[in-house]
């Protein structure tokens, strides 16, 4: 929904909470639960969505059943703005953890598949209204050996930002593409994303864009810039100790757009006996719980995933940081506490100034969540998280 003008300020809630590995399952998903958050939130306005389109969505998609789409949600009063293109393959009921990287940016089929998006969301958008596609934040680290590895990834973004380019010469539409920093990814925190933009996108990145679209130094700079940006999520920067404040402010210093900002909260507490215990109830093995502890010194240590040995191999004192995404409202139980209380008045100014266009709350651990974490159903939990933004906003 559009919450602010003057500069535009869309919120939404990333339709990943839902099963949506079929184009079937996210017309059901807008059907019922974004058709009642909608009720809730935004009855007598426009309701946007952020929808997630993966590899399996695309596959038999055809280009009438789009126009059904966009026509389907004007009788909603619903609109696409954002889409969610991080997950490629299966998302919901099956193994994820490391396997939602990939195939990741050295590969044809992670620039093919969002190629598409872009073209798809582009034929959604509303006139007026800038699109925004979010995507893995290049690659899972250790995948990354050599030099070349990096390269390829570039090389493979640059033809993405292409595709941008063309889409808003032949239609007027805008659409960016945003990485999304993750712990234990090549990008993985705030001074590691900007040596990679400033170090190889801005650089040797804009020098590929030239030589594939005849562009000088400048414009291909420039257009870099323009398309490819920043998915600001909250959650996996908390993770890392990270101040989501000097975080923006340092994107925006260095000139690095953010086309889309995700709200959302990671699980934080001191261990001891009685924490660590409730700790495991968030072990799972659908998803990935990167791991960061915080010693009294300020060293940061970082662990692959949240399992009971590594749990029990930790000291007391130890302040521990997880990603796990835990609802917005969520503040505390049993000790355990969520990161979206260090988002403060001074960070929600810095939304309301227009530093990003989109806001998409994302809790998608919705259906591993511990039950005593869930406030009703999925759409009454996902209202409540959207109204605790407007209310800080305002």
């Amino acid at each position: 929904m559009k919450i602010q003008s003057d500069p535009d300020l869309h919120l939404t809630y990333c339709l990943n909470i839902h099963p949506g590995e079929s184009f079937e399952e996210m017309i059901s998903a807008v059907e019922g639960p974004a058709t009642r958050v909608k009720a809730a939130c935004s009855p007598g306005q426009p309701f946007g969505l952020g929808i997630r389109l993966g590899a399996g969505t695309l596959k038999d998609l055809m280009p009438e059943e789009l126009e059904q789409f966009r026509d389907f949600l004007d009788r909603r009063g619903m609109y696409v703005f954002t889409v969610n293109a991080f997950p490629y393959g299966d998302f919901h009921g099956t193994r994820v953890k490391e396997n939602v990287y990939a195939p990741d940016w050295r590969s044809d089929e992670r620039r093919e598949y969002t190629e598409r998006v872009v073209r798809i969301l582009g034929q959604l958008l509303p006139d007026g209204v800038d699109g925004s596609v979010s995507t893995v934040p290049v690659s899972y680290k250790a995948w990354i050996q050599t030099a070349s590895d990096r390269d390829e990834a570039i090389d493979q973004l640059m033809g993405a930002v292409k595709e941008c380019i063309a889409l808003e010469e032949a239609t007027g539409k805008k659409v960016s593409i945003a990485l999304e920093p993750e712990p234990d990814c090549l990008l993985e925190d705030i001074d590691g994303t900007v040596e990679f933009f400033n170090e190889h996108l801005f650089t040797s990145g804009a020098g590929t864009l030239a030589g594939i679209t005849g562009m000088n130094s400048a414009d291909s700079e420039a257009a870099v810039r323009r398309y490819l940006g920043v998915c600001f999520d909250t959650c996996h920067l908390a993770v890392r100790f990270e101040d989501p404040v000097d975080g923006l402010g340092r994107l925006a210093m260095e000139g690095i757009s953010v086309p889309k900002i995700q709200l959302s909260s990671a699980i934080q507490t001191v261990l001891s006996g009685e924490t660590r215990e409730c700790l495991e109830g968030f072990i799972d093995s659908v998803y990935f719980h990167q791991t960061c502890t915080r010693d009294e010194a300020g060293n940061v240590k970082a662990y692959m995933d949240l399992d009971k040995d590594l749990l029990d191999s930790l000291g007391d004192g130890l302040e521990l940081r997880t990603h796990f995404h835990v609802p917005l409202w969520f503040t505390e139980q049993d000790g355990l506490e969520g990161t979206a209380i260090g988002l403060t008045d001074e960070f929600f100014t810095l939304l309301g100034s227009g530093i990003s266009p989109h806001i998409e709350a994302e809790t998608y651990t919705f259906d591993v969540l511990p039950e005593d974490l869930r406030s009703g159903d999925v759409a009454e939990s996902v209202a409540k998280e959207l109204e605790w933004v407007k209310d800080r906003l305002s």
